[in-house]
């Protein structure tokens, strides 16, 4: 199968082309920079540039590559974590779960491509009420106070366009691994990433090696739908943060109030450490047969930190 990797130099692309190619199939995968191109081929792809947020550039760079199936990875979250403004650190990237979205299903429609896999996200869901773990069938809470979340208004977005359009949304958890793990282990071992109020907030969390084997399961079968792609054991904050301090060889994490958090971390923070919900992975393990090789982050931490 010609598959087009949208994304293949960010921190879920540079595993899935790999496991990709190694599965037979053929892939063009896209950098955003010339520098990048040479890891591509060294990955075993075809690379080519284009920009996710030019529509002329999609077109052109699908077009020559003419795939059976397309993936959307395109992410910028690089540069230091900003947890209390989401809405400036993500800012491109919401931009490519909508823009670049709909500009990837526009050229998969022209060119006749049924098959779109794309990166949506589900470390932790907003609700605030019922159980701590939930399925795709539970609503995803899009809203921060009064306002519209922008992160989780653009991923509703990304998957009600690729789900209308005939393909499959991923729901990642809180990535780890290579590349993904400094932004999370470098304010953690400077005692910078504090339990608010009583931890009760849970996440869900997902080695990256473990989303690119979900989305070659998803190419692979043409899956179709919402999928939550997570590891198997949800945690608090109260349980998940003092472990990864541990691991990582820190000092245990600092307990702050939420009143105090508030005003310092924002809102979404507050969220994720005292409300936030889990993910269940039983229907991507039903429908896809697919196993994470870290069932639990308990065994994916202590295998990047060692």
């Amino acid at each position: 199968m010609r598959v087009f990797v949208a994304g293949g130099t960010g921190v879920v692309g540079r595993r899935l082309v790999p496991q990709l190619v190694a599965r037979g199939h053929q892939v063009t995968a896209t950098a955003t920079t010339p520098g990048k191109l040479a890891l591509l081929e060294q990955l075993g792809a075809d690379a080519v540039l284009m920009d996710g947020l030019d529509a002329a550039s999609v077109g052109e760079a699908v077009a020559a590559a003419r795939p059976d199936a397309i993936t959307h990875q395109m992410t910028a979250i690089g540069g230091k974590a900003d947890m209390k403004h989401m809405d400036r650190w993500f800012a491109t990237t919401n931009r490519l779960r909508t823009e670049g979205t709909d500009h990837l299903l526009a050229t998969a429609e022209a060119t006749g491509v049924s098959n779109v896999v794309a990166q949506s996200y589900g470390g932790w869901n907003g609700i605030r009420r019922g159980g701590w773990v939930k399925t795709e069938e539970d609503p995803v809470d899009l809203w921060e106070g009064t306002v519209a979340h922008p992160v989780m208004a653009a991923a509703r977005h990304l998957e009600e366009a690729v789900v209308k359009a005939g393909g499959a949304a991923l729901r990642f958890g809180w990535l780890y691994g290579p590349g993904a793990m400094d932004s999370l282990v470098g304010p953690v071992r400077k005692r910078q990433f504090p339990i608010v109020g009583g931890g009760a907030g849970h996440t869900s969390w997902l080695h990256v090696d473990d989303a690119a084997s979900a989305t070659v399961l998803a190419l692979e079968q043409q899956a179709e739908g919402v999928f939550n792609i997570v590891d198997d054991e949800p945690a608090s904050a109260a349980v998940w943060l003092p472990y990864l301090a541990g691991a990582a060889g820190a000092k245990p994490p600092m307990r702050i109030p939420s009143w105090l958090a508030r005003p310092l971390a924002g809102d979404a923070v507050v969220g994720l450490m005292t409300e936030g919900r889990g993910f269940s992975n039983a229907k991507a393990k039903r429908q896809l047969g697919w196993q994470p090789r870290y069932p639990s982050w308990r065994q994916g931490f202590k295998a990047e930190l060692a």
